[in-house]
């Protein structure tokens, strides 16, 4: 019989669980750190940073005291550089860039610099920017995910009336439901909202689907531009023999659960966890099922563990919370009847081309619940007329986000080439809402 059930832990070890990650630095910790920055001319992090915040900047403004200063040079790069400064893999981005990471130094704690300095500002709700003159222009941006929130906030900036669609009734996308719960506590991933918002100009609209509710074609005849954040929100299946069977379940689905759980020990969690994928959402479900209680929990990838998506950082955070990692093996089929009760794979090997080759040599891993984390699509139905360009299921973008649809712009996880991080989706949200602009206001003057 499975062995899934809730309250494994007492409340208390719950919550300590998931308590913060990690901790803000204290005054004292954080001007320590900024003092160990050389402030490099030409630096190595900002080049590294896909939202190009000037991060020498910013540290020089917390030593001398600026915080409202250092807050305003990371968020007119980085709306979302609160979250960012959370989830953002810094360690191999600008930290790794940082040229004081050595075998004989580490790198200057810039996540956590960059928390330090924009924390009081979404504390102290101190609003940093103003709407420009009201350009009479009104864009629609789907999606209230970083990529739509970002491009919404900057269109706002710029004196456009932004009309924000979401199919939740909560905006935030995978930063309110897809995140570790133990990464962004205190209902963190909202409050940054309320202060994206709060500049104005910004009118939501929540709980309408694109493709259900409204299409594209709708939107261009009512909008000036429209701005596609839509994220993927269908989830890849294996394919295999017993997918079907109670058990298996989507990785993304219950880590959604779990983040709007108002009591964590309530969710069942079995007690042998088998996680398919080898990603951040693979890591995140299967951290927080062994901290739910999950006795053994086994992440399976089919090639190497250099091969996975997730970070080393990442990877190595699965193993010290007890997180057994099995590479190069494939799932054959699930196993059960009426209830999954565990996963036969196959063993593989990198070939001579580098991919994974089949071995015939087979093994079983016993589960309670099986997890689904092999990558996400764009939901059947979302883009209406097949207009828009698309490769490999994703939306194809220019330099500026420009899709192949006049007056459409796209961001995000949903693009092609993207890196799924949130601090990416940002940064194609702003570079999509000064291409708009810059469309919106050359058709104004007679040249578009």
């Amino acid at each position: 019989m499975p062995d899934i059930r809730p309250n494994r832990l007492s409340r208390d070890e719950i919550a300590r669980n998931f308590s913060e990650l990690h901790p803000p630095l204290s005054r004292s910790e954080a001007l320590i750190e900024a003092d160990r920055c050389y402030f490099c001319f030409d630096a190595p992090c900002t080049t590294a940073c896909p939202t190009d915040i000037d991060i020498p900047l910013f540290i020089q403004k917390i030593r001398s005291g600026n915080l409202r200063g250092s807050a305003h040079t990371i968020l007119a790069e980085n709306i979302m550089g609160g979250m960012c400064a959370r989830v953002c893999p810094t360690e191999v981005l600008c930290e790794e860039a940082c040229v004081r990471n050595s075998h004989e130094d580490k790198p200057v704690e810039i996540g956590l610099l960059q928390r330090y300095a924009t924390d009081p500002v979404l504390d102290d709700d101190t609003q940093l920017f103003s709407r420009a003159e009201a350009s009479g222009h009104r864009v629609a941006v789907v999606g209230g995910g970083p990529a739509g929130l970002s491009c919404a906030h900057r269109l706002a900036m710029l004196g456009h009336e932004v009309a924000l669609f979401d199919r939740e009734q909560k905006l935030g996308g995978l930063n309110e439901y897809g995140i570790a719960a133990y990464k962004t506590v205190n209902n963190f991933a909202q409050r940054e909202i309320d202060y994206i918002l709060s500049i104005g100009g910004i009118e939501v609209h929540a709980g309408v689907t694109l493709g259900e509710d409204t299409t594209i074609s709708r939107l261009r005849d009512q909008y000036d531009a429209v701005f596609l954040g839509v994220g993927l929100s269908s989830v890849n299946w294996l394919g295999i023999e017993g997918e079907e069977l109670p058990g298996v379940e989507n990785a993304v689905e219950y880590i959604a659960e779990l983040r709007q759980a108002s009591d964590k020990g309530d969710l069942p969690v079995g007690r042998r966890v088998v996680v398919i994928g080898g990603g951040m959402t693979a890591i995140d479900v299967a951290v927080q099922s062994k901290r739910l209680g999950a006795e053994q929990v086994d992440i399976v990838y089919r090639r190497s563990i250099n091969q996975m998506g997730a970070s080393d950082y990442e990877k190595n955070l699965a193993k010290t919370n007890g997180v057994t990692i099995h590479t190069f093996a494939r799932p054959l089929k699930v196993l059960g009847r009426g209830h999954v009760s565990g996963v036969l794979f196959e063993r593989t090997a990198r070939d001579e081309y580098g991919s994974s080759a089949d071995t015939g040599e087979t093994y079983t891993l016993d589960a309670d619940v099986v997890f689904k984390a092999i990558g996400q699509k764009l939901r059947d139905g979302v883009l209406d007329d097949g207009s828009i360009r698309m490769k490999s299921g994703k939306i194809v973008v220019g330099d500026n986000q420009s899709t192949s649809l006049a007056g459409v712009w796209a961001g995000g996880d949903c693009v092609l080439g993207g890196d799924d991080l949130t601090v990416t989706a940002v940064q194609h949200g702003k570079v999509a809402a000064v291409a708009i602009d810059r469309y919106l206001r050359t058709r104004e003057n007679g040249y578009g």
